[in-house]
């Protein structure tokens, strides 16, 4: 073990797909943006893989080409562009472009070579209100890409969305206008094979989102998307646990004042210990006096301030030792917290807990 790292159970993720493709009977998109939601990219790509995803997602074409670049050449979108993006190198390295506007559209026509169509998904703007090709330019937008797809510039393979989540009645609704846009393409002679808008909780939650593909990010890695449903009620495995060494151990008298500002006084003589994660590593500074921690098969929490390179647990009269682990957070079904109960420490959702572990803790592979 070293002073801090990120265990990453690859045989978790490919689990979580195999079991997430039989729930929904369609075919999967397994989303590894962001690092692979900090879990590594290309790790969590071939164990997605491995579980029988079908294609891969990805947020940029930066981190398509990195995936591309490290022999990973399974089907992959990515769908986030800058303005004025040239796609010449992802449509060359066989990369699916999300498309949400025309110019973007005519963008993906200029990557085309005489023998290679760019292959594009077209996003429709559902009720998101974020990128997505508004359903007033749905006409022209159809229209033209049925013209370039005749002329072989373009292979339309996809239509697709994004839900809010904001409640199952507007879910269906988005849902709706979805189909509204697959009659508008099927109308000048679009049809794609892939119909996609539901991630993890559409996926799980709604079946009629489901369509012939799902895009699955959070749920591959383990994680629920949904409060009050533990990821072993959804028959998911957290793929992450978070631990470092404990680095020092002091005795101190009571009333002693620990890290920055002394928010956290001791109520007695008691052992401090000193773990070496902090804000630089993700561990954030909300979690300070609330983020669980268990050293030695006992649960504790971080006691005053979280810096940025380190946090500090009174652990009482419990005999914690240097080089003692430290965990923060992992499989819950094995006694140590989960990513949930330090979204909860911190005010914010797992998703986030994950995706901001830094560079600086090592990734190993169990």
């Amino acid at each position: 073990m070293t002073l801090r790292e990120a265990v990453i159970d690859t045989a978790a993720i490919t689990e979580n797909v195999r079991h997430l493709r039989r729930l929904t009977g369609t075919e999967l998109i397994a989303v590894v943006k962001a690092d692979g939601y900090g879990h590594g990219a290309e790790r969590a790509a071939l164990a997605a893989i491995a579980g029988g995803a079908d294609r891969l997602g990805v947020a940029d074409v930066e981190e398509a080409m990195a995936l591309r670049r490290a022999g990973i050449f399974a089907p992959l979108m990515a769908w986030l562009h800058e303005p004025g993006a040239s796609f010449a190198e992802p449509a060359a390295a066989g990369v699916e472009l999300g498309i949400s506007s025309f110019d973007q559209l005519q963008q993906a026509a200029a990557a085309a070579s005489a023998s290679r169509p760019t292959v594009v998904h077209l996003k429709l703007e559902t009720g998101l209100s974020r990128n997505g090709i508004a359903p007033a330019d749905w006409g022209v937008v159809f229209a033209e890409a049925a013209r370039l797809e005749r002329i072989g510039r373009l292979r339309v393979l996809g239509l697709f969305s994004h839900l809010a989540n904001a409640s199952p009645e507007a879910d269906l609704a988005a849902v709706r206008a979805f189909e509204r846009g697959v009659i508008a393409a099927a109308a000048v002679g679009l049809n794609p094979p892939l119909r996609h808008i539901a991630a993890t909780h559409a996926a799980i939650a709604l079946p009629e989102a489901r369509l012939n593909c799902v895009r699955v990010g959070l749920g591959i890695y383990g994680l629920s998307p949904f409060e009050g449903r533990s990821s072993a009620e959804l028959g998911l495995r957290p793929a992450m646990t978070l631990r470092g060494e404990v680095a020092a151990v002091r005795r101190v008298p009571a009333d002693t004042g620990v890290s920055y500002g002394h928010d956290h006084r001791t109520a007695r003589e008691t052992t401090l210990a000193l773990v070496p994660l902090g804000y630089c590593d993700g561990v954030s500074r909300a979690a300070g006096g609330r983020g669980p921690v268990v050293i030695g098969g006992r649960r504790f929490t971080v006691a005053g301030r979280v810096a940025m390179d380190q946090f500090v647990v009174d652990v009482g009269d419990a005999p914690v030792a240097v080089g003692d682990e430290a965990v923060l957070f992992g499989d819950p079904t094995l006694g140590v917290p989960s990513a949930d109960d330090w979204a909860d420490a911190c005010g914010t959702i797992n998703y986030e807990i994950v995706t901001r572990i830094g560079h600086r803790v090592r990734r190993v592979t169990e």
